[in-house]
């Protein structure tokens, strides 16, 4: 017998027997308070590179950004009480070229997951598919209500939902892929600030 007609018979003595799949009900228990969530995204994001802000409201956001961003750079903004800025319904035809100089984004997210610091955002969140990705900065606004424990529960949020494009984000951009090297916006944002409204 050859060695390829030895392994084949171990293969096929060894096959794996039939197995239910485990019951995921236990991941529907796992329930706590918005601010149980918020305290768990806060670390998980920030453990991930991102700006986790805990704001009271978009003014503190606002005053916030103009600490960080000077005056005179591009900034498009999704969120219409955020509108001081490019609102992006006044560039919505734009081609996506044109948000090359884009410094940075504001856009809303309605769903947050706190065990691994990820945004769920529609094509409608975007308005422009291109944002999130082409911004040099993307900050994303969600109130502490949307935050959910675990993927389990964001996929059953998301399952039902009618949407063309959909895309979960966490995090800055970041590969390591050459010579271990860790690089920083190397395909998307460079930073990711998240601001949790009550």
């Amino acid at each position: 017998m050859s060695s390829r007609e030895n392994i084949l018979a171990a293969v096929k003595a060894n096959q794996f027997s039939q197995a239910d799949l485990p019951g995921l009900e236990v991941l529907n228990t796992l329930t706590a308070t918005n601010d149980d969530m918020v305290e768990k995204y806060k670390t998980i994001g920030s453990a991930g590179g991102s700006f986790v802000y805990e704001v009271a409201g978009y003014e503190a956001i606002q005053n916030i950004l103009h600490k960080e961003f000077k005056p005179g750079v591009k900034i498009i903004s999704g969120i219409k009480e955020l509108s001081e800025y490019t609102y992006v319904a006044d560039v919505k035809n734009e081609l996506s070229h044109s948000f090359a100089d884009v410094e940075l984004c504001i856009l809303w997210s309605g769903l947050g997951v706190a065990e691994n610091g990820a945004l769920w955002l529609t094509e409608e969140d975007m308005t422009v598919r291109v944002l999130p990705f082409i911004a040099q900065h993307l900050a994303v606004v969600i109130s502490k209500t949307n935050l959910v424990p675990t993927m389990t529960q964001a996929y059953e949020k998301i399952g039902g939902a009618t949407y063309g494009y959909g895309a979960f984000i966490s995090g800055p951009s970041k590969t390591a892929d050459i010579e271990q090297s860790l690089v920083i916006g190397a395909h998307g944002p460079r930073s990711l600030s998240v601001f949790i409204l009550p």
